[in-house]
């Protein structure tokens, strides 16, 4: 009968209805947050991360997906209880390990990224669609990070240099505060864990940011080199004490010991150069000479007597 039906047909309505709404608030409720400033690769390749999205390590990291990463707020993994590294794998932070995220760990150097002061304040605006209770815990990679190679619990310090526990929730979004390190420059990964305490999830994430690249060392003044040049050859110069000295030597002795120098001045004792092939010589030669003069005369003495 018609009215049977009808009725049957309210019945089933009635029916659904409850497991329409339970289906639809069971959805929100996997979803949960990701940081959005600094932006995370997550967001930031999102549908919902604006231009960044659009930016070619987003398109690799979509097309190594598989898929877009629409549900941004739900890298999660559950019943972690603080064993972090024994379950996330190296080369897999970014991700969780999870398949569905598995472009967020491209190794590359030009992910979307946020820059920052070493030493400056941090604010975190971590976006959440649920409030939770739970401790943030904030990483950066250790200096001498190397971007081009996959991110490993090795790059992290084994603690924190942030701690935040039960922020609240406002605007939709937790803030937290924290002083950065002072010892980073050039690209970094911020690695931001939270441990939720109301439900047994852990969400993971990773914000490329960037510090100021150090100064050079400041060059020495033009005149530091020259006084270290002139220090450094002064054991090879003479110096002026030797010289007055080499002048007037106080015995014969102390003049021949004197290192020779070209530069040595006129007054050098005759002595020093004794090994010179033009002292001795002379007298030599002058004597050899007279001896000839004296046998050439006796000879022609001896042929004028014979003759007479």
């Amino acid at each position: 009968m018609p009215w049977m039906r009808s009725h049957r047909t309210a019945l089933a309505a009635t029916a659904v209805t409850p497991l329409l709404l339970t289906v639809w608030a069971a959805g929100p409720a996997h979803a949960h947050g990701a940081p959005t400033g600094p932006v995370s690769r997550v967001y930031a390749c999102s549908p919902e991360g604006g231009s960044a999205s659009r930016s070619t390590a987003c398109k690799a990291a979509v097309a190594k997906n598989g898929s877009p990463f629409t549900a941004w707020d739900n890298l999660r993994i559950a019943n972690v209880n603080g064993r972090d590294r024994q379950i996330v794998p190296d080369g897999h932070l970014c991700s969780g390990g999870l398949p569905a995220y598995r472009g967020l760990d491209l190794a590359r150097a030009d992910w979307p990224s946020t820059r920052l002061t070493p030493g400056a304040t941090l604010t975190m605006r971590y976006v959440s669609t649920i409030p939770h209770t739970g401790t943030f815990r904030l990483y950066l990679t250790k200096p001498g990070y190397d971007p081009a190679k996959p991110l490993t619990w090795s790059d992290l310090p084994e603690r924190p240099f942030a701690e935040v526990k039960d922020p609240a929730l406002t605007d939709r979004a937790y803030r937290i505060s924290a002083k950065l390190p002072s010892d980073r420059a050039g690209r970094h990964v911020l690695y931001t864990i939270w441990q939720n305490s109301s439900t047994p999830d852990t969400y993971y994430s990773c914000s490329d940011v960037v510090f100021p690249e150090r100064a050079a060392a400041t060059p020495a003044p033009t005149t530091e080199p020259r006084a270290t040049a002139s220090r450094a050859a002064s054991p090879q110069a003479p110096s002026p004490a030797p010289t007055s000295t080499a002048k007037t030597p106080s015995s014969p002795a102390a003049a021949t010991t004197r290192p020779r120098s070209s530069s040595a001045p006129d007054s050098t004792p005759v002595a020093s150069t004794g090994d010179s092939g033009s002292g001795p010589s002379a007298p030599v030669l002058a004597g050899g000479a007279a001896a000839v003069l004296v046998l050439t005369g006796g000879a022609a003495l001896a042929l004028r007597s014979r003759r007479r």
